[in-house]
């Protein structure tokens, strides 16, 4: 267990070990409950609504394909040109 101290402005510091464990940043932000005589800090992340897509279920078991297809070495390219990625998408195996 840790010991903080409430500093001007009722201001805490999380420990570095729990900062570190949590994936903690500075600007990141938590949420405070209480439980009994507890008090609970959850941590948040916030997801603009323009990237909302990105972290569904279905684009990131997407991105876990295309992470394994680059592992693999199953890609093409690069391209010098557009003309020479059209030609290899036309003549790819799928």
């Amino acid at each position: 267990m840790e010991l903080m101290k409430i500093r001007k402005n009722y201001q805490v510091t999380i420990p570095r070990n729990l900062r570190n464990k949590f994936n903690l940043a500075e600007g990141d932000y938590v949420e405070i409950d209480t439980q009994g005589e507890f008090i609970i800090l959850k941590p948040v992340k916030v997801i603009q609504p323009d990237q909302e897509y990105f972290f569904t279920k279905e684009w990131q078991k997407k991105e876990a394909e295309a992470d394994e297809d680059i592992r693999r070495g199953d890609v093409l390219g690069p391209f010098d040109n557009a003309a020479d990625a059209i030609k290899a998408l036309k003549t790819a195996k799928i």
